[in-house]
């Protein structure tokens, strides 16, 4: 669906109870791990080196477009010396020969060349051509002849092809013809590299990246029409097995849901710039991955924070969709990818009711299974922690780890565990395996009651969690219940809290009776909390933004204990103002 077609997908709600099982795959063994370090060992070896060698090509085909645009700030600190990435800084002159000592998300940012998109939006072409090929030079000299990661990981290959072809004009614009065979011989190597190498990488977008550039690679040189054929196959592959039939990127980030919209529209420019019609599952693909991506949007137009994801910004989450070329509606029910969205009047609400991602793609996932996120207008509520994967300097091992928990989200705690194991490697293990949902719509008022047996094994309940959004959207009900795991024993009492995170700005004020709070939006309106069941205190808490760096903020905690038979707490949001 282009920008200039209307939008008939608006989806009809599915109502019932539905089963939402875990997958049963675990995390790559300890042999799966050998053999991968092993793989990547058999790059360095002559065999490898003689399946790289082959013809180069004189030139690119075509230069396509990028459909998004540059951030100035980053890059005029290109232009005065200095890369800068989330409160990370490397000097232009240290480019490429540091990468290892960076976070892993600076690095990315540095290898897959997409600062020559922010350079491009500082500097006439001139200006900027002289630094894109300095430091494509740095980079050529210290990794075009050792195959090695993290330089030739198959995935910052597909985007480091597509960012060459895009930008071109700044870093092949030399006069210098030995410099220009090298970055084209160069960039035919790692097309190579990746027809042996695109299936390897991880699932979800590292290898939807991978194949893409084995695409974008056909696309661009001549004669390649078999390597293009070749990677459609693979590329409609990975898509399938990465993105779910919702459009939901199998680790459940939206921010890389976001980026997973902005891979998928530089290849469509490619074919765009080539003429070529693109295989109907592209875009088709596209325009999925988009409405998912608006689903987990809040008020303010930026993302919720899921999965350890940054909030990114509404004018950033603008500029992708407006990129992407597609106009669509936000998807209100993502069941496969896991999210729900409620919306009434000003009140947009996003809950996560689907278990955690599956181990091989869940590095630095989070245990949210039933945890929400509410905003009124432009203004957030109710948040996550968040932002454990949004990197940067400002977040420490121990802050990181801490943004996983259950306690870091707006949902019920157990006994201070998690509702799912985090493991010391960064993955998750066990604990929700299963998740019931039933959503109701009645006369512009939606209600999800959902399930998780998250604690079942381990302390004997199941955590029951509903939420009522009135037709007005001013007021949400909620009850969370513990009841006793059917078929086994009676679970000794156990302490619990229901806890709600406030976004930064938000003032709470407790009232005398400790059973509610006066919720103050700065220049916005009042809400009012009350809970009935246990005490109400406030404490303090953390929200990571989209640069990555913690915010203090406060949350509202509900605690008491569940005896045997279970428990029950309700509560109550109100707008007042």
């Amino acid at each position: 669906m282009t920008e200039d077609e209307p939008d008939h997908g608006f989806e009809e709600i599915e109502s019932g109870k539905r089963l939402v099982r875990a997958r049963s795959e675990t995390g790559l063994s300890l042999s799966e791990r050998l053999a991968a370090q092993f793989y990547r060992l058999t790059w360095r070896t002559p065999i490898h080196a003689l399946r790289l060698r082959g013809r180069y090509p004189l030139k690119l085909l075509v230069v396509p477009s990028d459909p998004i645009a540059g951030n100035e700030a980053r890059g005029l600190a290109i232009l005065g010396g200095q890369l800068q990435w989330r409160g990370e800084t490397l000097s232009t002159d240290e480019f490429a020969t540091t990468f290892a000592v960076r976070t892993p998300g600076f690095a990315d940012w540095l290898e897959k060349f997409d600062w020559l998109r922010d350079l491009s939006v500082a500097a006439s072409r001139a200006e900027a051509s002289g630094i894109a090929e300095a430091l494509t030079r740095q980079w050529l000299s210290a990794h075009s002849e050792k195959v090695s990661e993290p330089s030739w990981r198959p995935d910052l290959w597909g985007w480091r092809i597509l960012m060459w072809a895009t930008y071109a004009p700044l870093i092949l614009g030399s006069a210098d013809i030995v410099y220009r065979s090298t970055v084209l011989n160069t960039l035919a190597r790692g097309a190579r590299h990746l027809d042996r190498t695109a299936d390897r990488a991880p699932q979800g977008l590292p290898r939807v990246a991978a194949w893409a550039g084995v695409v974008a690679a056909g696309l661009l040189m001549a004669g390649g029409d078999p390597r293009r054929v070749f990677g459609e196959a693979g590329l409609s592959k990975a898509i399938n097995s990465g993105i779910a039939r919702d459009g939901g990127i199998i680790c459940r980030t939206p921010a890389v849901q976001m980026e997973t919209v902005i891979l998928l529209s530089m290849l469509l420019q490619v074919y765009d710039a080539r003429a070529i019609a693109p295989p109907d599952y592209l875009p088709d693909a596209l325009a999925r991955v988009v409405r998912a991506l608006l689903g987990v949007t809040l008020g303010d137009g930026g993302l919720s924070s899921w999965q350890g994801s940054r909030p990114a910004p509404a004018a950033e989450v603008e500029a992708v969709i407006k990129g992407s070329g597609i106009r669509a509606r936000p998807l209100r029910q993502a069941r496969d990818w896991g999210y729900q969205r409620l919306q009434a009047g000003n009140t947009i609400l996003v809950a996560d009711t689907a278990p955690p991602p599956i181990a091989r793609v869940s590095g630095g996932g989070c245990a949210s299974t039933l945890a929400f996120e509410l905003s009124d207008g432009p203004n957030r509520l109710i948040v996550n922690c968040g932002g454990g994967n949004a990197g940067g300097a400002h977040l420490s091992p121990g802050l990181i780890d801490g943004l996983r928990t259950t306690a870091a989200h707006s949902t019920l705690i157990l006994s201070d565990s998690n509702s799912t194991a985090l493991l010391a490697d960064g993955m998750l293990g066990r604990g929700v395996g299963e998740v019931t949902l039933d959503r109701l719509e009645n006369e512009g008022s939606s209600r999800i009651e959902a399930t998780h047996d998250g604690y079942g094994k381990r302390f004997g309940f199941i955590h029951s969690r509903t939420l009522a959004l009135s037709g007005d959207g001013r007021e949400l009900k909620g009850d969370d219940v513990l009841l006793p795991t059917p078929g086994r024993r009676k679970p000794a009492t156990a302490a619990f809290a229901v806890r709600f995170h406030l976004a930064p700005g938000i003032e709470a004020t407790q009232t005398a009776d400790g059973l509610g709070a006066l919720l103050r939006i700065d220049r916005g309106p009042l809400w009012q909390f009350r809970c009935r069941g246990a005490k109400l205190s406030i404490e303090e808490s953390v929200w990571i933004n989209a640069e990555g760096l913690p915010l203090a903020t406060q949350q509202l905690v509900i605690a008491a204990e569940a005896p045997p038979g279970g428990a029950n707490v309700s509560w109550v949001l109100k707008r007042a103002g």
